[in-house]
């Protein structure tokens, strides 16, 4: 039999071979549940259903919504599900109106969203209990919100509602809007979940450079 070797041993100075796997601080991971929050940052809105006539006027705070037609004719998908109250009456009445108010009313917004009007005496209830004040709309029966602190007002009928029961995503058409031109522009507060708020900051204008987009400029 030959002899057996004997086992060499490496000797300390030899460099260690480098990891492949690639340091992503300062990433860390992120529930998928959670991916929303940094997609979602549009604008915190309430929202009036029902009919001021009747009184049977709602209104409840709403933070899931995207912009889905500019125009011909302009298309605003909003998240509203059998679990909340104003549910029933946008089903029913095919129309709403969205209020953006702006981050002085931002706790009161919030407030609203913590009461279901099913647990009040009247739909309209919360408009007393948060001293809201409704205006006459123009074109649909759900009211305006009133006040210094509300920046726009956007009245909605029900454009489609093919995926309300699957995804509870109803497409709006926007048949008339309201501004409050405020001295400062407003200031919005926009929704990221677990109940924090982001308002606008710093503001760039690009407007100059966007050539292709001409058509969809302000005059």
């Amino acid at each position: 039999m030959p002899p057996k070797r004997k086992a060499t041993q490496e000797p300390d100075t030899l460099p260690k071979k480098e990891s492949t796997k690639k340091d992503t601080k300062p990433f860390k991971d992120c529930p998928i549940s959670k991916a929303y929050r940094f997609i979602e940052p549009g604008p915190l809105l309430l929202v009036t259903t029902g009919s001021l006539a009747s009184k049977t006027h709602n209104i409840m705070t709403l933070g899931f919504h995207m912009m889905m037609q500019h125009e011909s004719p302009p298309l605003i998908g909003i998240t509203l599900g059998p679990w909340d109250a104003s549910f029933k009456a946008l089903k029913e009445k095919q129309e709403c109106v969205l209020t953006v108010p702006s981050t002085e009313i931002a706790e009161t917004v919030i407030d609203i969203g913590n009461i279901s009007s099913d647990d009040l005496d009247s739909p309209s209830g919360k408009w007393e209990r948060f001293g809201l004040e409704p205006l006459p709309a123009g074109k649909v029966q759900a009211p305006l919100v009133s006040g210094p602190h509300v920046m726009a007002n956007i009245e909605c009928v029900v454009e489609d509602m093919s995926m309300v029961k699957k995804y509870n995503m109803w497409v709006l058409r926007v048949v008339k809007a309201w501004e409050n031109p405020m001295p400062d522009g407003g200031t919005m507060a926009h929704h990221c979940g677990q109940g924090v708020l982001v308002g606008d900051g710093l503001r760039l204008d690009f407007s100059h450079r966007m050539d292709k987009w001409q058509e969809f400029l302000d005059g």
